[in-house]
């Protein structure tokens, strides 16, 4: 059976009507809202094809349908056309991103907010981790007679203090000459090594400081699998019960469960191989997760200087996918564009 201009102008019809109204679709509807030139009776038999096609599916005895996960996926492959971002919305965004580019456990609260407030759906976003794993500089403080302060910057520049015992008292100078020691062995040598030497035999350069610069390094790998550690933002959650496919009490209830999960959540955004910027959409049974096959997930990871993080929005299969996709492209740019600037302004 061909798919002729006709079914898609069609499908295209139900598929608009149904995110607005929520409601199955009939023939008569379709040819008074949509001037398609054609008659009920041909948008009838157009509808026939189009079910057995599995484009559309017909929810009960009424006459009306309602798109398919894979009328769906035709849609959003084919037909969908998505908009730049209004003015207000872009300086929304940026304002966003320039008041708390140097807070980025905030920022990203706070983007997590914007898209669920512009979108009204559930978003996630995670927390940019650097692309490998690693220390970037460790500074030895003095705490007391007995404790010192090991200060670890990770790849991702994240700080981490960490306090270490010291079996005798050592002063400002000698934890200096120490910390040149420690970062010097740290910039001639992999993670991994790194890691071996948290657990086992320091290198030489150590010079009798081995039980120390032990302590130290596992202090450095424990901060950097704390960073790793992946850390989530959602917001909006509760505007799922908006929607009345979620109506029912055990539904709400299995997909409230699953946004609650963090673990589920992580699985939500990863297994994500794209291009970064480069948006992907799950619809209904494409998700693996079965508490999601009701629901659509749109994401696209993004790039903070040498991090990158998942940006996501949940929704019913009958979200506005037109306005959820151009509103993430939107603050992807917003985020990029400064991230540019920014940059520009150091070199």
């Amino acid at each position: 059976m061909i798919l002729n201009d006709r079914k898609i102008k069609i499908l295209e019809a139900i598929v608009n009507d149904y995110i607005a109204t929520a409601e199955p679709i009939g023939s008569r509807t379709i040819a008074k809202k949509y001037d398609l030139g054609i008659s009920s009776a041909t948008i009838r038999n157009e509808m026939s094809d189009l079910e057995e096609l599995g484009l559309i599916v017909q929810p009960h005895t009424s006459s009306g349908r309602v798109p398919s996960d894979k009328g769906y996926r035709l849609y959003v492959d084919r037909l969908l056309r998505c908009r730049d971002l209004t003015d207000e919305e872009s300086s929304f965004f940026n304002d966003i991103i320039m008041n708390n580019i140097d807070h980025i456990d905030y920022l990203m609260q706070q983007t997590a907010k914007a898209l669920s407030l512009l979108t009204n759906y559930t978003t996630v976003v995670s927390k940019p981790k650097s692309k490998k794993d690693g220390i970037k500089h460790i500074q030895l403080v003095p705490l007391d007679e007995t404790s010192v302060i090991a200060v670890v910057i990770t790849d991702s520049k994240a700080i981490k203090n960490n306090i270490i015992r010291t079996p005798q008292p050592v002063d400002t100078a000698a934890l200096n000459g120490l910390s040149d020691i420690i970062n010097n062995i740290i910039s001639t040598h992999s993670f991994d090594e790194i890691k071996a030497f948290a657990t086992g035999v320091i290198p030489k350069d150590a010079d009798g400081n081995e039980l120390f610069f032990k302590e130290v390094f596992a202090a450095a790998v424990k901060s950097v699998a704390e960073e790793d550690d992946t850390q989530l933002y959602t917001s909006g959650v509760n505007k799922m019960l908006d929607f009345p496919e979620f109506s029912d009490v055990e539904r709400a209830k299995q997909l409230f469960r699953t946004l609650e999960e963090k673990d589920m959540l992580i699985d939500i955004l990863q297994g994500d191989d794209s291009e970064p910027n480069s948006v992907r959409i799950l619809i209904g049974n494409e998700n693996n997760l079965e508490q999601l096959k009701d629901c659509s997930v749109i994401k696209t990871n993004y790039n903070i200087g040498n991090t990158e993080g998942t940006i996501g929005i949940i929704g019913p299969t009958r979200m506005d996918y037109a306005q959820a996709i151009s509103v993430l492209n939107g603050i992807i740019k917003n985020i990029n564009g400064v991230i540019m600037a920014l940059s520009d302004k150091k070199t």
